[in-house]
């Protein structure tokens, strides 16, 4: 704007861009011409400036000579106002000649309008008729127009109209997928052709809309599918049990319901000749029984939710959905039912459940593609198979522990029961026996309850693995259930056999007639020809518990058997199985059950020995129960596979520990007896017979031997042997009992008959084959003694010291001290003036004194 402003210096005088012609006088001449040529310049922007001033503005505000600028600015607009002045004046003359012409124009105009005026009033009266019909026929034509475009839109608009509507029919009556096809031919074939109709919007808008709630129904439908098959997965699995029990042929109840199934039509009536047809039963468990597994479920919302999900390309989301929804499902029917090991019908609802589901899942996967694969379905069986194995251990273990709680409470009350006295065992006998019977009833529920289970696995195997599953691990799994079973038997059997032992008279069976040996012999195996020659009544060595306890024991062998059927296991599995727990049987329940007996404290003597008699025919039995397992297993008995029964060691031992008691027992009674001895020590002479309570024991043990006659021979004389020493023993201690501090020769003499009497005892063959002097030399050591002092044979005992062919070698030098000293006090206190006189007791007791010097000699010698 500024070099528009800047004149050309070319143009006239009147530029203000003057050249100097003369020199500058001073410096406020040049001063001046310069602020003159600034304002000038700045006067000529703002006359020729079309656009904002401000910037000429702050110049002019900017500078010191405002007062001067408005001088010239006043200056110039006075010399524009005399010009616009003199051309005013200049073309004022022209400017009245044009009003005038303006006027005379005005005038012609109005004659004009006028005229027209009247000619167009005169056209629109002629004109009218015709007006009238070309509106008549403009309306026509628009009305034909109109009725067109009506026709063309309506062509266009009522298939879609009829496609909407039958979409909204359709999702009415919930179909679906169809409903899902009209909307994708309305949206693609359809809208296109009214996109120019406002409600195609309106559609267009509305179908994600409607492919939502498609979507949402369908999933509603597939919740509510889910649903029930969750509620029926049951009765699916329990339909599909039956059918597999039916193809295997395990369930007699079954078979039954076939074969009336299968009976033949009714014979005609003789009469009428008509066949009357049987009633149709109103129970509809025949018409389940035809059906299917999968006959029970409509599975169609599945397929329509995964073919409105593919259509709406969210099949992925589709599946991971149903797969989670039915991995949740599979958790709850995995979840046992609360106290299921109490309850055999909460066994098989949980069974049912399980195979409910997986029979769903296997017709899903057949009948649809993706939705559920072969290693979706192995994923989802081996995640199964884990939680049903933890589940079936764990209620099986405590199947074990109710089973065996009982056990162990009848345990503990078999030991306080041994610890008491057997008047207290007959006074409680029938409080005790009411205990027993819930226990027995309990652990007998427990093991029937664990063998239904073990069927129902069985089914359960079988009816999965119709379906392909592998149920390998399930079958392992009844093998550690058989061991638990066992187990539960065991401790059943504890209480059997503690009963029998309970009931056992223990004196051997007496057979009055041939019915009551056949029973026995039926029984038990055996045989004895000699008895059978004999008359009645017969007397079998053993006792009632021997048979029992063998029938009690193939009842148990039978049980563990009716666990191996079904298992798929060879003859020769089944028999080492059979035998391992026969083994446990036989060696840990009896053999604990025998061991408790033996031990109780107040069992007679006569028992012990019964006792003793039975285990020798039990142990002869152990042959006949092996050659029994392999008849019921089939397993051949020279097979290299066949474990050995251990019962026969079992009751050797139990043998050995009865006869153990027995000597300690027989030492027992001997001590009684022997406790009523009481020796006159200070007698002068003998009673010249042996003392009764000696007398007494004599004929005790000749009638306890007697009662030996069924035992080995062996066992009979260590008996003996036994009691026998156990004499000597007490008889010596009495001599040697410190607290008896005088011994006269009549008491030793009275002594000496009791020892022959014992001595005679030995030597009159109380037990048969014992006649060669063994039983005479337990009492050596005492008739050394005696002969020593009663024959006061010093001489030979004091030569012959510490000599092996000494006559007195069993007398120690320490006895023959205490002895002599012993004697030495009685002389003392029966010695009085006449005695001391005599000369024969003054030799005596020169001669002690003499011998106890030597003595005391040869005591020196030897240290």
């Amino acid at each position: 704007m500024m070099a528009e402003a800047t004149p050309n210096p070319s143009e006239n005088d009147d530029n203000p861009w003057k050249k100097l012609s003369v020199p500058v006088q001073d410096a406020d001449t040049l001063r001046q011409e310069a602020v003159e040529a600034h304002h000038d310049h700045l006067i000529t922007e703002i006359e020729t400036s079309e656009g904002p001033l401000a910037t000429t503005l702050r110049a002019v505000y900017d500078g010191q000579d405002i007062e001067y600028f408005m001088e010239k600015l006043g200056g110039r607009i006075k010399s524009h106002d005399h010009e616009i002045e003199r051309m005013c004046n200049y073309h004022y003359q022209g400017f009245i000649d044009s009003i005038r012409e303006l006027q005379q124009v005005s005038g012609d105009a109005t004659k004009l309008k006028v005229e027209i005026e009247g000619l167009n009033r005169e056209i629109q009266t002629s004109c009218e008729p015709l007006l009238s019909k070309g509106d008549q026929l403009v309306k026509c034509q628009k009305v034909q127009k109109n009725v067109t475009q009506a026709i063309e839109s309506l062509s266009l608009c009522l298939p879609v109209l009829e496609m909407y509507g039958k979409l909204q029919e359709q999702m009415k009556s919930k179909r679906y997928y169809p409903a899902l096809k009209t909307l994708e031919q309305l949206e693609h074939t359809y809208l296109p052709r009214v996109i120019n109709h406002w409600f195609s919007q309106t559609m267009a808008e509305a179908i994600p809309r409607l492919r939502e709630r498609i979507k949402e129904a369908s999933m509603t439908e597939l919740k509510d599918f889910l649903e029930s098959i969750r509620k029926h997965s049951a009765k699916i699995g329990e339909v599909a049990m039956r059918h597999a029990a039916e193809q295997n042929n395990m369930d007699p109840k079954i078979a039954e319901k076939r074969m009336k199934k299968r009976r033949a039509p009714p014979p005609p009536n003789p009469f009428t000749g008509e066949v009357e047809l049987p009633t149709p039963t109103s129970d509809g468990d025949e018409n389940e029984e035809e059906l299917s597994a999968q006959d029970l479920i409509d599975f169609s919302p599945v397929y329509r939710c995964l073919h409105i999900y593919t259509v709406l390309g969210d099949k992925e989301k589709f599946e991971s959905y149903y797969r989670a929804q039915r991995w949740k499902q599979a958790r709850l029917s995995l979840q046992p039912p609360p106290n299921m090991h109490e309850s055999l019908d909460l066994f098989k609802r949980y069974f049912h459940d399980i195979i409910g589901f997986f029979v769903v899942e296997d017709h899903i996967l057949h009948t649809t593609q993706g939705l559920v694969t072969r290693s979706h379905m192995d994923e989802l069986w081996e995640k199964a198979v884990e939680k049903l194995s933890a589940t079936l251990r764990s209620t099986s273990a405590r199947l074990v522990s109710n089973g065996t709680a009982e056990g162990k409470h009848f345990q503990d009350m078999q030991s306080s029961f041994a610890e008491s006295s057997d008047e207290q065992l007959d006074t409680d006998e029938d409080s005790e026996d009411s205990d027993e019977e819930p226990s027995i009833k309990q652990s007998c529920k427990m093991a029937n309850l664990m063998l239904e289970v073990k069927k129902l696995i069985v089914l359960f195997c079988h009816t999965l693995k119709g379906y392909g599953f592998s149920v390998g691990r399930l079958l392992e799994l009844l093998l550690e259930m058989r061991d638990r079973y066992s187990v539960i038997l065991s401790e059943q059997w504890v209480q059997v056999f503690n009963d029998i032992f309970a009931e056992d008279n223990y004196t051997p069976i007496m057979c009055e007639t041939p019915e009551d040996y056949l029973i026995v012999t039926s029984q038990f195996p055996y045989k004895d020809k000699e008895l059978e020659r004999s008359e009645y009544p017969r007397q079998i060595p053993f006792s009632q518990f021997v048979p029992s306890v063998y029938v009690q024991v193939k009842e148990y062998i039978n049980a563990c058997l009716k666990f191996s059927a079904d298992l798929h296991l060879s003859h020769t599995e089944i028999d080492d199985m059979i035998r391992k727990s026969a083994n446990q049987l036989l060696m840990k329940t009896l053999g604990g059950c025998l061991s408790n007996l033996i031990k109780k404290p107040k069992l007679s003597l006569l028992q012990l020995i019964q006792i003793s008699i039975n285990m020798n025919y039990l142990e002869k039995s152990c042959e006949y129960l092996e050659e029994y397992i392999s008849s019921i297993t089939g397993a051949q008995k020279d097979s290299v596979h066949i474990a050995r029964l251990h019962g026969s060691s079992m009751f050797k031992d139990a043998r050995s520990d009865a006869e153990q008691h027995i000597y300690e027992q027989l030492n027992l009674k001997i001590d009684e007896f022997l406790d009523l001895a009481s020796y006159d020590w200070n007698i002068m002479e003998s009673k010249g017979q042996a003392s009764s309570y000696l007398m007494d024991l004599i004929a005790f043990l000749q009638s306890t031997f007697m009662s030996f006659t069924n035992l080995p021979g062996k066992v009979a004389k260590t008996a003996c042997m036994s009691a026998c020493q156990h004499i000597a023993v007490r008889l010596k201690a009495l001599l040697e009992d410190n607290e008896i501090r005088q011994i006269s020769m009549g008491a030793l003499q009275q002594f000496n008959l009791d020892v022959m009497q014992c001595e005679q005892f030995a030597a009159s063959e109380p037990v048969p084959d014992s006649n060669d002097g063994t039983l005479q030399m337990a009492f050596s050591d005492l008739r050394q003694i005696l002969d020593l002092f009663i024959n006061w044979d010093w001489s030979v005992y004091l030569a012959d010291y510490g000599k092996q062919q000494s006559r007195y070698l069993r007398v120690p030098r320490t006895t023959a001290v205490n002895m002599l000293e012993k004697l030495n006090n009685a002389d003392k206190k029966k010695n009085n003036l006449f005695t001391s006189l005599k000369k024969n007791e003054r030799d005596k007791k020169k001669l002690i004194e003499t011998v106890l010097k030597q003595l005391k000699v040869l005591e020196n010698g030897a240290s």
